[in-house]
């Protein structure tokens, strides 16, 4: 229960504390998104370092979403319409260890998220066949779903 509270908590302090000029850092799982709120002044441009490690969505000039795709870092720089900054941070996106099984096979890893039935998933180190099937199907779903 406690370690559940805290997994809750942790995203709601980081969306409350958000909002100075000073360097920060904001961590995120992968494939899941955070809000955060922009509280010193109005975002009028807003830049994700890598966006292959995480993407940034504007709600409004008050609000961003950063989500996760890869783990890695990156940063996450905002600034008003006369240019100051508002925000500037690293990102740091991770995978939960939770569900996340690697299987090592004659020196080669396989990924999988077992949450809660095992699939696989990408994951840099993995080995070259294994990890190329994953992309392209991952790559296939995307245009199947951008087609709607």
């Amino acid at each position: 229960m406690r370690k559940s509270l805290q997994k809750l908590l942790l995203p709601l302090a980081v969306f409350a504390t958000i909002g100075t000029a000073t360097a920060q850092q904001i961590s995120v799982e992968a494939n899941k998104s955070l809000g955060i709120a922009i509280r010193n002044g109005d975002a009028a441009s807003v830049v994700i370092g890598n966006p292959n490690i995480a993407d940034v969505a504007v709600h409004n000039e008050n609000l961003v979403f950063i989500t996760g795709r890869t783990f890695g870092t990156t940063n996450l720089l905002v600034y008003d319409v006369d240019g100051k900054q508002l925000l500037s941070s690293d990102v740091v996106v991770s995978t939960t260890n939770e569900s996340v099984l690697v299987v090592n096979r004659a020196g080669e890893n396989f990924t999988f998220d077992c949450a809660p039935v095992c699939k696989s998933i990408l994951a840099i180190g993995d080995e070259a066949a294994y990890f190329q099937r994953n992309f392209e199907q991952t790559e296939n779903l995307q245009a199947l779903n951008a087609a709607d």
